[in-house]
């Protein structure tokens, strides 16, 4: 395989998820610092800890990515490829821009049937907010639910993941706790960017949904 084609397959992109718990939000808190706080810190720390997944899944989750993008030889010539990353990078490097929008919408039209057009979906689906962000988010689990990122992050797991998230925000907990489920079932192995089991994590949000608010 030629150089310019292997790096095509094999770039790596990030993103960004909402707040779902102690999985969902890792940034540093400066107040962990505190006296009197280090105890909790801990116990945040072994908490994200548990949520990791096996180095065999996430490496077996990484060559699924890869077949997946490997797939894409077949619909699409090599320029369409590298024009295709061209697209995304766009937004990759211009987050929540218009431009960067107006970049992901022209790949999500012209390739219709691409690995990056559920990443771009799913980016999308983070970009937006309201009826338009779950039209995304709906669309990528309809349609692409078979992509992923080059980190082995699937695109199905993960949008039904924020999606969720938005349901439960709602107050339509029948709709949220059904996609949890349907990662729990169809996405067993699912990983996020921090390589994370989704699994454990969806375990995590439904016992902290099912127990008592704290007085």
């Amino acid at each position: 395989m030629k150089p310019t084609a292997r790096y095509i397959l094999t770039t790596f992109a990030c993103s960004t998820f909402f707040s779902m718990g102690v999985a969902w939000s890792q940034t540093s808190n400066p107040a962990d610092k505190l006296p009197g706080n280090a105890g909790k810190a801990d116990t945040a720390k072994a908490q994200t800890s548990s949520l990791n997944a096996p180095q065999t899944i996430i490496n077996a989750q990484i060559a699924k990515a890869q077949e997946r993008m490997r797939a894409d030889l077949k619909t699409y010539s090599r320029d369409d490829l590298r024009q295709i990353e061209t697209l995304y990078q766009v937004a990759n490097k211009k987050w929540k821009t218009e431009e960067g929008k107006a970049s992901l919408k022209k790949l999500i039209a012209q390739y219709d049937k691409a690995n990056r057009t559920g990443c771009a979906l799913l980016y999308l689906g983070q970009m937006t907010r309201g009826e338009e962000q779950i039209g995304y988010l709906k669309q990528a689990i309809e349609k692409f639910s078979d992509c992923y990122y080059g980190d082995g992050v699937q695109v199905g797991a993960n949008a039904r993941m924020i999606l969720s998230s938005i349901y439960f925000r709602r107050g339509d907990r029948e709709q949220a706790v059904q996609l949890l489920q349907e990662v729990k079932t169809n996405y067993p192995n699912a990983i996020t960017h921090r390589g994370q089991s989704l699994v454990a994590i969806v375990d995590q949000e439904l016992t902290r949904r099912q127990s008592p608010p704290q007085k």
